[in-house]
């Protein structure tokens, strides 16, 4: 079962929306064993000065993080959107998971990943494709030599690039970092 923490940005999350915002996201929980209790939701609703509705959702599992955000006009919009979304990722990775069962011959899925394992919810056909799908192949293999440097100077050596992320040897830290543009058109630091 599937607990809540809803938060407004700029607006004030009515009982109306929290049930409406509950009621769409929960439908991904028949996806889930039904063992699994107490998988927190943290949902993000924000009203931009633009008046359009942003909604951010993140569902951390054990093996992995499921996170989907939309924006469009109307936030009930946005939240059937980001709904929609959850349940794509969550049957792209039953998918992937059905097929390396299937190449691996594993007698026991759950072996794989017991939390989103429920035989019962059908994975993507094969030959199904989702919009905006994106293969899971590698195509490109490239090497980097991480140069020692300040997060200021990776953000300016990726602007130089024009890149949406870069990643560094971090020169106080001596660990692996990485910064990434922001949709907000700010910058984000990932330190390992």
């Amino acid at each position: 079962m599937l607990r809540f923490n809803i938060r407004g940005e700029n607006i004030e999350v009515t009982d109306a929306l929290r049930d409406y915002t509950e009621k769409k996201i929960s439908k991904i929980e028949r996806y889930f064993n039904k063992e699994l209790t107490n998988v927190d939701a943290h949902v993000n609703l924000k009203i931009y000065s633009d008046r359009s509705a942003k909604v951010e959702v993140t569902v951390p599992l054990s093996n992995i993080v499921l996170r989907a955000e939309e924006t469009s006009q109307d936030m009930y919009g946005s939240i059937d959107l980001v709904a929609d979304k959850l349940e794509r990722q969550i049957r792209k990775y039953k998918t992937k998971v059905n097929r390396k069962i299937r190449r691996e011959n594993l007698s026991r899925p759950e072996a794989i990943d017991p939390d989103l394992w429920d035989s019962d919810v059908p994975a993507l056909d094969d030959n199904s494709k989702d919009d905006g799908d994106v293969s899971s192949s590698i195509v490109r293999i490239k090497q980097v030599d991480l140069k020692p440097m300040s997060p200021e100077e990776a953000v300016l050596q990726m602007d130089l690039l024009g890149h949406d992320f870069f990643i560094f040897e971090d020169a106080e830290t001596e660990g692996v970092s990485l910064v990434y543009k922001r949709h907000d058109d700010q910058y984000g630091l990932l330190e390992t």
